[in-house]
């Protein structure tokens, strides 16, 4: 049997970010089945991450993403191609692919986001399968339509849509996150009859995100109460966005009834939007943390008010995971099938609404516990990594286990 491909945007190692927890755990998944050699590109991993790849990767190769945008900008309109795509286009990584296809006898190509699909041959025969993860032309698609940069985002929507139906017809399985992600693929489609659509979900390491495993934040016990934690990538436009909703809409309101009441704001690169409101009234900005669980065991409630959200969201698995309950929108609850008011509460994006529902939330001394262990019985029985990954091997060909080879 020979190797399988692996071609992901980022060094999946550590998982400490939505994407690179995704990837993560589907090459551990693909180690299983056989040796993986797996191109991709650096971001900010450490010589940590790096060493971890080298340790499950039978080979690698990792291209410096040092492209600066406006170069991506003005290659992609010469082009005629998406930004997202001349951004990770690497000669580096493109030779290293067409040798190792050569000389390791790869019979099997899994790419992890549209943004790598450039790099599958055209001649390669044997099975090709792309994870999606989530239709991002919808995303930028989003964007122009709320007003931000309507031209740029409008031409990255149209050219992606393109570039995520020549994907499907490539390759011989294209998987989304999520039913409702599925679906929105589908109807994209010119002919859909075309594109074997799967869906594979998100999973969450219990394990790690064990409320009996982490004590919560000194600081927080500390402080007055209640502790509301919103977490995440915070350079990230919809992170942004819900943060700062929360803390210019929500906050107001929830402080007129719970005055000691703070939001707390944790995730790398926080915005200089958000930097401004730190130690504000009720607000705090943590930017990086070595260890998101001392948070969240602390947080009265989680909060994840998304307006904008593609695929399954991690940050809400996480949370639900630590037996917290989580009060989020509708977007934010996209493939994971909780029952409000068992598992979680969902509440549109109106301030008003939110408020209210959180206040209930802390004034019935018995919801926040049941509703926390709820959130923890269900992510165990229904997103264990393991069991959404499984439908890998099928995908593949490759029935039986492989084992893990070293570099």
């Amino acid at each position: 049997m020979g190797g399988i491909l692996f071609l992901a945007h980022r060094v999946p190692f550590p998982p400490d970010r939505g994407d690179r927890i995704r990837a993560h755990h589907l090459l551990k998944a693909l180690a299983k089945l056989g040796p993986v050699h797996v191109g991709c590109f650096s971001d900010g991993e450490g010589e940590q991450g790096r060493a971890a790849l080298a340790a499950i990767a039978a080979s690698h190769c990792i291209a410096p993403r040092s492209k600066p945008l406006p170069l991506a900008g003005i290659e992609a309109v010469l082009a005629g191609k998406p930004v997202s795509l001349t951004a990770f286009h690497s000669q580096r990584l493109t030779k290293w692919v067409r040798e190792t296809i050569a000389a390791q006898d790869i019979d099997a190509i899994v790419v992890f986001s549209g943004q790598m699909g450039q790099y599958i041959p055209e001649d390669f025969a044997g099975p090709v399968v792309i994870d999606l993860c989530d239709v991002d032309s919808a995303k930028f698609e989003s964007y122009a339509a709320a007003g931000e940069r309507v031209w740029l985002n409008a031409r990255e929507a149209r050219l992606l849509s393109r570039e995520e139906e020549r994907l499907g017809r490539r390759a011989d399985a294209t998987i989304l996150i999520s039913a409702a992600e599925a679906a929105l693929y589908r109807g994209r489609l010119g002919d859909p009859a075309c594109v074997n659509v799967q869906v594979i979900g998100n999973g969450i390491d219990a394990g790690f995100f064990d409320p009996s495993a982490s004590a919560p934040h000194p600081e927080m016990v500390r402080g007055e109460g209640p502790h509301f934690v919103f977490t995440g990538q915070m350079d990230y436009r919809p992170n942004e966005q819900a943060a700062l909703w929360v803390i210019e809409e929500l906050l107001p309101l929830l402080r007129a009834r719970l005055p000691k009441a703070t939001f707390h704001v944790v995730g790398r690169n926080p915005t200089a939007r958000l930097m401004a409101h730190h130690a504000a009234p009720g607000v705090r900005v943590w930017g990086e943390v070595p260890d998101v669980r001392p948070f969240l065991a602390a947080a009265d409630a989680v909060l994840a008010p998304l307006l904008i959200a593609r695929g399954v969201q991690n940050k809400v698995l996480e949370a639900m995971a630590m037996a917290r309950p989580v009060v989020l929108t509708p977007e934010a609850a996209t493939g994971i099938a909780a029952d409000d008011g068992a598992q979680w509460l969902v509440c549109r994006a109106d301030p008003a609404l939110m408020a209210a529902r959180i206040e209930f939330l802390l004034s019935d001394g018995e919801a926040a516990p049941r509703i926390g262990a709820g959130a923890r019985r269900f992510v165990l029985g229904h997103h264990d990594w393991e069991t959404m990954l499984a439908p890998l091997g099928l995908l593949l060909g490759r029935h039986g286990g492989g084992q893990r080879h070293a570099a």
